[in-house]
């Protein structure tokens, strides 16, 4: 066999077709844009029984199959007790249709939480799209906590609005003075979780006692290299962001960042950085 290989790579012809493949391949490895499921673990005293959440960001109105079903069986097959919608949902130079499609099926099946991105103040339609949010039954958190019952748990689901809040909404309170408020009325010998878009003010999230903080907006840094490099570019964090997507712990809590949805949305195509739906299992 090793001869084979020694009389292909002598060949000008053989190697060169060998060396084109070996592009493709790699091309086709790196580009990959087929929905993956990340899951993550984490035991609290506060939690009595498995609570499983789904995270989902930074959608921007992009197709999944019809009926938005890729995604959809990926949902399904975890089993959510909840599903928390991070931002950017809504594109602001595309049809919302994927993004109502997808609202219309996922609320159907699940309870859901949402919180704007910075897409959808960029749209300058942000009444038109909480409207339609709110249309599907989803809970809008603005500043604002809800506590929930789920298999017996009492947990506090909180979550602020988009950084962009105080540039396009007129009279709106600002991010920070958002968390700061809720943290003022929390109670926080329940399990807390903190749905926020941007995961770049985590020195703001540091200073109060949320157990969880759920993240996007940084679409896994856009390219990455395994092991090597967790992401190039970042959204508002720039060259080799900090927090490009996964677990970041610190001393009160820890912050999970999605690497989100989008994909044919992007202005680059995404490379070693597979769109993701991110699944929490609280035990």
């Amino acid at each position: 066999m090793w001869n084979k290989v020694k009389s292909l790579f002598k060949d000008k012809k053989k190697r060169k077709w060998v060396f084109i493949s070996l592009i493709l391949i790699l091309l086709l490895i790196a580009c990959d844009m087929r929905l993956k499921t990340v899951y993550y673990n984490f035991d609290s005293d506060k939690i009595d029984a498995p609570v499983t959440i789904a995270l989902v960001t930074d959608l921007h109105a992009d197709w999944y199959g019809k009926n938005q079903k890729t995604l959809m069986k990926a949902i399904d097959e975890a089993s959510p007790d909840v599903v928390l919608l991070g931002g950017d949902i809504f594109d602001d130079e595309k049809s919302y249709k994927n993004a109502e499609i997808f609202l219309a099926e996922v609320t159907a099946k699940y309870p859901c939480y949402y919180v704007t991105g910075n897409h959808e103040y960029w749209s300058k339609d942000i009444d038109n799209i909480l409207s339609i949010v709110e249309s599907y039954g989803v809970t809008i958190l603005s500043g604002d906590c809800d506590v929930v019952e789920i298999n017996g748990q009492t947990i506090n689901i909180c979550g602020v609005d988009d950084v962009d809040v105080d540039t396009y909404v007129s009279g709106s309170k600002s991010t920070t003075t958002q968390i700061k408020e809720l943290s003022e009325k929390v109670n926080f010998d329940n399990y807390t979780i903190l749905l926020s878009h941007r995961p770049e003010i985590i020195d703001t999230y540091k200073k109060y006692d949320f157990d969880l903080v759920l993240c996007g907006h940084a679409h896994g840094g856009q390219w990455r290299i395994p092991v090597v490099l967790n992401g190039l570019y970042s959204p508002h964090q720039g060259i080799f962001p900090d927090y490009a997507g996964g677990r970041y712990d610190y001393d009160k809590g820890i912050m999970i960042v999605s690497r989100g949805l989008a994909r044919e949305s992007t202005p680059a195509p995404r490379i070693f950085n597979r769109p993701e739906l991110v699944i929490i299992e609280l035990k």
